[in-house]
């Protein structure tokens, strides 16, 4: 039954499947191990975004995001539940550091620039979709224009239409020549066709003309950063929508095939209803996910102690709009933050959740608690989703025709060792254990390209512990922290 539960799931997302939140959390298992309860917050959060589009016009509007803070160590999932619930969503997402945003008037990114970056992301997703849907009607647009350079058109001049006017006897011998000329061409050029699709030109040369590159990229300008963001994209839209030089290049019918679909790939796509559409997107899907949150949060360590932190709340007061919902200006016209969905993310070692500022947190009503990973995750992380560790390494080794095992036990003592050091020293979550594989396969990487050409090597329980040992018990592990 579960398994033709997950054939069902197979490919779905929301754009095309109104998912419950049970089933959302089935594809998120596939990819991350354990959190269940960061991931039925994200999955309520968003089946709600599904049920507020079917409520009505008067309280559609009404209805707000249920935004989410994440608190949990590094390396536990936080990050990867938020993408990859944008990716089954469909929805443009954009990750961005609280660390690298200072208040208005300091040297840095304003926080504004994450819905700038957020629009973009939405105007390439929906143009590369707009694209897939033109794609065919557009190659067999590019199939007649190769046509037209490998066999140019027969056209009469005018000195030849005056010398033959079509009347009388010559004209009948004209017209009939010109049948003759029009029939031989054609089927000259449906065999060119044939031999066009059938893949038998691709390395031909021709002579074409291509558009050479915009110039406008070589601008630099000067200011403060945001600002930097907004003249840098109103100019890149002036630059662009400039005539390019044209210039003859030789090149294969392969990369002329390519150069050619993109022209007409762009000239097929309303970019107009693009950016429209982009907008709507990022207006009723979009996810924001703010890591490091609690980097922006001022500890309430005593009076006198708020001088270096003013900073910190400035950062905080100038995003709460943004969360709150307002209109933010982008080069491709405004944008209204009401309904994006912002999930917020930190460690929260120093400070704590409740040191933000009251109103921000107010914008978070939802608090989840990931949990450390323990020594039973991490075996799990190694063997269960499908991008894990071990398969990745089986996979990458493969390609030298080799064939590599790992014993469960071995995967065992890879799990205790990693879930070992990250007690002894700082804990990163499951990314010790990118460190203990490469710790472990290191020799092994470097000598099978000339040593090994082909077979199998199976990595046992007492190869881990010979070639881990030193890791577990030496106690300075500097080395080994990412």
């Amino acid at each position: 039954m579960t398994h033709k539960r997950e054939v069902a799931l197979e490919g779905k997302s929301l754009g095309d499947q109104h998912l419950t939140p049970h089933q959302i959390v089935s594809l998120l298992d596939k990819y991350i191990i354990g959190q269940k309860d960061a991931k039925k917050s994200v999955a309520i959060a968003l089946r709600n975004r599904l049920r507020r589009q079917m409520v009505g016009d008067e309280l559609r509007d009404e209805i707000m995001p249920n935004n989410i803070i994440m608190i949990g160590p590094t390396g536990v999932g936080k990050t990867e539940i938020a993408r990859r619930l944008a990716k089954l969503a469909r929805a443009p997402f954009v990750k961005v550091e609280a660390s690298k945003f200072t208040e208005v008037g300091y040297v840095g990114r304003d926080v504004e620039s994450m819905i700038r970056d957020l629009v973009d992301q939405s105007v390439a997703m929906v143009r590369s979709e707009k694209s897939e849907e033109v794609r065919e009607k557009a190659a067999s647009l590019v199939e007649d224009r190769l046509l037209d350079i490998l066999l140019p058109p027969v056209q009469a001049s005018a000195e030849q239409e005056e010398s033959f006017p079509e009347d009388g006897e010559e004209g009948a011998l004209l017209t009939t020549g010109e049948e003759r000329a029009e029939d031989a061409n054609r089927r000259t050029r449906e065999k060119m066709r044939q031999r066009l699709r059938g893949g038998k030109l691709e390395e031909r040369q021709i002579e074409m003309d291509v558009s050479g590159d915009s110039q406008g990229g070589m601008m630099q300008i000067f200011g403060p950063l945001g600002q930097m963001e907004e003249i840098g994209g109103i100019m890149q839209d002036l630059m662009s929508g400039l005539p390019r030089k044209r210039k003859k290049r030789r090149v294969s019918i392969a990369d002329a095939r390519r150069i050619l679909e993109q022209e007409e790939v762009q000239k097929l796509i309303d970019m107009d209803s693009v950016v429209k559409e982009a907008i709507t997107k990022v207006e009723q899907s979009g996810i924001v996910f703010i890591d490091e949150i609690d980097k922006i949060a001022a500890p309430s360590t005593g009076a006198g102690t708020k001088g270096p932190d003013v900073s910190r709340e400035g950062v905080q007061r100038d995003l709460l709009p943004i969360v709150e919902g307002s209109n933010v200006a982008t080069k491709h016209g405004m944008v209204k933050t009401d309904h994006v969905l912002f999930i917020a993310s930190g460690a929260f070692h120093v400070a704590k959740p409740s040191d933000l500022i009251p109103e921000l947190q107010g914008r978070f009503p939802i608090r989840v608690e990931l949990k450390s990973l323990t020594e039973e995750d991490f075996f799990l992380i190694l063997t269960q989703p499908r991008n894990a560790l071990i398969k990745q390494y089986r996979a990458l080794i493969g390609t030298e025709g080799v064939e590599l095992e790992f014993t469960e036990g071995s995967i065992r003592e890879i799990a205790r060792t990693a879930a070992v050091v990250n007690e002894s020293v700082e804990n990163i979550g499951a990314r010790r254990l990118h460190t203990i594989m490469t710790n472990l396969l290191e020799e092994l990487m470097f000598d099978i390209p000339e040593n090994l050409s082909s077979g199998k090597i199976t990595i046992d329980e007492k190869m881990v512990k010979d070639k881990l040992s030193h890791v577990a018990s030496d106690r300075d592990l500097s080395q080994y922290i990412l």
